[in-house]
């Protein structure tokens, strides 16, 4: 399932990127919810569905463990937000809030915190691990660049007109994207490990109770089988 998990991600890299270049769009103004509106746009649901099912590989493995529930569920609502802001398009600018542009734009805002919120909860619990302090500061950077990317909506809220070519929208909102599919990757050594380190307990595991159930021969007891060898001299001189 780790595998299938990765070749979700690599084919939904791949087919943003390509999206990416078929249209041209400046990344730097251009939210990647607008490219829904060209003719290839119908590659960005697909993209997204990908993740999506990375997601969901990862989530299911972690869910197994028991004791990473709360993290999976996270990484479960991410890839489930992600389905959502594909099937449901953003509104083109300039037009009022739509029902469909709503559920994008909350979906994404769950998806955004969801994903840096389970890297910070896997990091610390497996704190002891080497891949523990890239998985933290992945999650931190996304949640940093998540301020930036809300501000112009706080900032549109307060009646102050601003649109995306006065701001860098584009490069703020592919950071974010840009880490939390960074914390997905990571997710891939961080369960290699915990199964490692599970093998390891399970054969100490095993190891310990073999000793436990068999007996140590006492001293002084007689091996069978050679007179003699071992035994009582009464038994001897017979």
């Amino acid at each position: 399932m780790l595998v299938g998990g990765y070749v979700a991600i690599g084919a939904g890299t791949v087919t943003m990127t390509g999206l990416h270049l078929v249209t041209g769009l400046d990344p730097v103004h251009t939210v990647i919810s607008e490219y829904a509106f060209q003719t290839d746009g119908w590659l960005l649901p697909v993209s997204l569905g990908l993740f999506a099912a990375a997601a969901t590989t990862f989530g299911v493995l972690l869910a197994r463990r028991g004791e990473d529930r709360g993290a999976a569920t996270l990484i479960a609502v991410w890839g489930l937000c992600m389905l959502l802001i594909g099937a449901f398009p953003t509104d083109k600018p300039g037009v009022p809030l739509s029902m469909s542009g709503g559920i994008h734009r909350y979906a994404a805002f769950v998806a955004f915190l969801a994903m840096p919120l389970a890297g910070l909860i896997l990091a610390r619990r497996y704190a002891s691990s080497p891949y523990s302090r890239p998985v933290r500061l992945l999650s931190l950077a996304s949640l940093g660049v998540l301020v930036l990317v809300v501000a112009p909506y706080v900032v549109r809220m307060l009646g102050i007109d601003l649109t995306n070519d006065d701001i860098p929208a584009g490069v703020t909102q592919r950071l974010v994207v840009l880490f939390e599919v960074g914390v997905l990757v990571m997710l891939g050594p961080v369960l290699r490990a915990c199964h490692s380190r599970e093998r390891a307990t399970a054969r100490d595991a095993v190891r310990a109770t073999v000793q436990a159930t068999v007996p140590a021969s006492p001293a002084g007891v007689a091996v069978r089988g050679g007179r003699g060898q071992g035994a009582p001299a009464s038994m001897v001189l017979r």
